[in-house]
């Protein structure tokens, strides 16, 4: 099975040691991305704007490997303060209209760079 280390000229930085996303075969692993301006680095401020760059950064990593966000077939959403729940589902629903992929919503302690939201995926062609 071949695979593939894609990195997004238009997204931000990686945070780490770790590519954009992986794809192998027909499956694209895509890498957590945080509400990370690509042009600063910075994080966005307030947890919908960082919601709403990160699923732009992901729509980044998506095209870049000539994908498209009906292709997830399942995402991770990971939020610092759950009562910020209702706020990132809206911002969800704008990217996943008619193919709603699996999900899951995890609270965690912190996330790097102190950011409020990270979202992953896995996206098949």
């Amino acid at each position: 099975m071949r695979k593939k280390q894609i990195n997004a000229a238009k997204a931000p930085a990686a945070v780490g040691p770790y590519s954009h996303a992986i794809l192998s075969g027909d499956t694209l692993y895509i890498s957590g991305q945080l509400g990370l301006d690509p042009q600063t680095g910075e994080l966005k401020e307030g947890v919908e704007a960082q919601a709403e760059q990160g699923f732009k950064n992901l729509g980044t990593i998506l095209k870049e490997a000539g994908f498209g966000f009906a292709d997830v077939v399942k995402t991770t959403v990971y939020l610092v303060d759950m009562g910020d729940f209702a706020k990132v589902n809206a911002i969800y629903a704008e990217y996943f209209k008619e193919w709603l992929p699996a999900r899951s919503a995890i609270a965690v302690k912190e996330l790097p760079k102190g950011g409020l939201f990270e979202v992953e995926a896995i996206a098949v062609k």
